[in-house]
């Protein structure tokens, strides 16, 4: 790769950043198209969101948001995708010819895709439960209910929140869980943790597993170089499971096709990922 004055700057803004591996993958697209970009992470704090999008955007480039800025983008934009209208969560931009900043959540596509391949079939007719209620989970239920789930229980430390997520993108098929204890003996099809327990050593996992009567899978949307523990945790009790790797490919890829207009290399970025968790 080889950077010149006209290079297309793509960031990743969150806090932290430190751990993703965005980069990684991105750059390894960008390669592969051969087009004229390159993509960094940058630690932002949230009074800084809105400069340093609309300046990205101004100046030809872009990027994504990631924890814990995802709603607070929204804020920011000119035009709105209708995946973030109705999620009120943003993880891509990019500016236009005229100066406005678009921004879309690719996140839902992401853990469509995600969700599929894990299931190797349809989701419909699953009953749920999704931990947390932030940018995750927002894309997360609106995946889940477009592929077709039949209930989705939501599970967060912040009953009030969650409630508003249920009401905002669940209608009727979204129901909240106000005490952990009402978990005591369910059975889930399918367990996702869309918390961002498990991104530090020494973080409780989202939740004990072995309250439940009966787990079919967990989907853990966190993701690092090794299997998460609540992965771990999962296999221990033979449950299938699997990480955030293919969301984020996934999502990357939908964002990739936002930025460039032209189909993501996806495999390329899924080897680059493998290559680089192997390392």
């Amino acid at each position: 790769m080889t950077i010149t004055a006209s290079t297309r700057v793509l960031t990743l803004l969150g806090d932290s950043v430190a751990h993703s591996l965005s980069p990684v993958i991105q750059n390894a697209a960008f390669d592969a198209a051969e087009v004229d970009g390159v993509y960094v992470a940058v630690r932002c704090a949230a009074e800084d969101l809105g400069g340093f999008m609309k300046g990205l955007a101004r100046a030809g480039g872009g990027g994504n948001i990631t924890l814990p800025h995802k709603e607070r983008a929204t804020t920011v934009l000119d035009r709105a995708s209708e995946s973030v209208r109705r999620t009120g969560a943003c993880n891509t931009f990019w500016g236009d010819d005229e100066g406005r900043l678009h921004g879309d959540n690719t996140d839902v596509a992401g853990f469509r895709a995600a969700l599929r391949a894990f299931l190797e079939g349809p989701a419909r007719g699953l009953r749920v439960l999704l931990l947390g209620a932030g940018g995750a989970a927002r894309a997360a239920l609106m995946g889940l209910l477009e592929e077709g789930a039949d209930e989705v229980f939501i599970f967060n430390r912040t009953v009030e929140r969650a409630r508003a997520v249920a009401r905002q993108i669940g209608g009727s098929q979204a129901r909240v869980v106000d005490v952990a204890g009402k978990l005591k003996g369910q059975s889930f099809d399918l367990v996702v943790n869309s918390t961002r327990l498990g991104m530090a050593a020494g973080d409780p996992l989202p939740m004990d597993l072995e309250v439940l009567q009966r787990v079919g899978g967990v989907m853990d949307l966190v993701y690092g170089v090794d299997a998460t523990p609540f992965m771990r945790a999962a296999e221990r009790f033979g449950v299938r499971a699997t990480d955030g790797a293919e969301m984020l490919v996934q999502q990357g890829a939908a964002s990739f096709e936002r930025w460039w207009g032209r189909p993501a290399p996806v495999e390329v970025m899924r080897q680059a990922l493998r290559e680089r968790r192997r390392a």
